[in-house]
């Protein structure tokens, strides 16, 4: 049996021929599924909605998302396509062009990613690709606590990773249980980790 190869995809290749239903990005120049689980689903829909509900009581110039793709670079410059949980970006940015499709080239101001099975994908590639791109505050949302006890510690508990980028580089901030995770991007949100890990209506993790 001759196996047909798979056809690399260039960005633009990849926005074209994006499957109807479903979330996916752009790997190693393949289209990737990676469809969420209703937790996960959950989880970023109350971070979405609590950035929404700031966004319109402080009156900023952001929009919160769960839908925007943008293009990254991997460090052999490579492009990938990446679709974050959860996405703030500038409104001015955002309605510059508003009769083009989701996809954005230039980096937006927060990028969230809720891990799941390929949680290294989040602590590795995208964080560097994120750090890349110039995304100035990136979060990981590790409500499953199943990423390594070298980034989680000992004991391992829920935690959520937010990176600044200050002079070029990422810094990064860990909070866990009744943390208040503080964010430069939206800095009188009140949101626990704990309150996170609740969203995600899983009952014992």
């Amino acid at each position: 049996m001759v196996q047909t190869p798979v056809k690399k995809l260039t960005f633009e290749e990849f926005l074209e021929q994006y499957p109807d239903g479903g979330i996916y990005e752009l790997i190693n120049r393949e289209i990737i599924a990676v469809e969420p689980t209703r937790a996960h689903k959950n989880v970023a829909r109350f971070l979405m909605l609590g950035f929404n509900d700031e966004i319109r009581r402080l009156g900023l110039e952001y929009i919160a998302d769960k839908d925007i793709i943008i293009r990254t670079f991997t460090d052999a410059g490579q492009e990938q396509g990446r679709k974050p949980d959860v996405s703030v970006v500038s409104g001015s940015q955002w309605n510059s062009n508003v009769l083009a499709y989701g996809a954005l080239i230039e980096p937006i101001q927060l990028a969230v990613e809720v891990t799941s099975t390929n949680w290294d994908d989040d602590y590795v590639d995208k964080l560097d690709e994120y750090h890349r791109l110039g995304i100035p505050e990136y979060w990981i949302v590790d409500y499953l606590v199943i990423a390594s006890r070298a980034d989680l510690g000992n004991p391992k508990l829920p935690t959520v990773f937010v990176y600044q980028l200050v002079d070029g580089q990422y810094q990064v901030q860990k909070f866990t249980g009744n943390d208040r995770i503080l964010s430069t991007t939206l800095p009188e949100l009140a949101v626990t980790v704990k309150e996170v890990v609740a969203a995600s209506q899983i009952q014992k993790l």
